[in-house]
């Protein structure tokens, strides 16, 4: 598999943001629903998440749901460690890491958001003050 590994572009508040949060789907997990609530409000309060990124969103929260259902799992059972599990664990993990940058939900990513400004309202690039 080859990363695509390099300088990420700065994150930018979108042209038309989500105002609202939406419910988390019906389908989600207890476990998804919860990371829904935890990460939504935040990313519409950055102005970043649009009625298309919903599905990345929803991935995500799929994927950190999946991390918390196999913890769950394997602390139900016997003690014994199963690979496969935490093979799918590991992977769940590392998906919702990844998707977790693209949405400015680490904290890297984050200083990337916080980093610009809000003063979007300047039509005069050349203006001098």
């Amino acid at each position: 598999m080859t990363h695509l590994r390099g300088v990420k572009p700065a994150l930018s508040h979108d042209r038309d943001p989500l105002t609202k949060a939406p419910p988390a789907p019906r389908y989600f997990s207890a476990f998804a629903k919860a990371e829904w609530s935890r990460v939504i409000s935040r990313l519409i309060e950055d102005r970043i998440i649009t009625k298309a990124d919903l599905g990345g969103v929803e991935d995500f929260c799929l994927a950190r749901g999946l991390v918390r259902e196999i913890d769950a799992i394997m602390r139900d059972d016997s003690g014994a460690i199963d690979l496969k599990l935490v093979r799918a664990q590991d992977k769940a993990m590392q998906t919702a890491r990844q998707l977790a940058a693209e949405y400015g939900l680490s904290p890297t990513s984050r200083a990337r958001v916080g980093g610009r400004d809000d003063d979007d309202d300047d039509t005069n690039p050349l203006d001098v003050r």
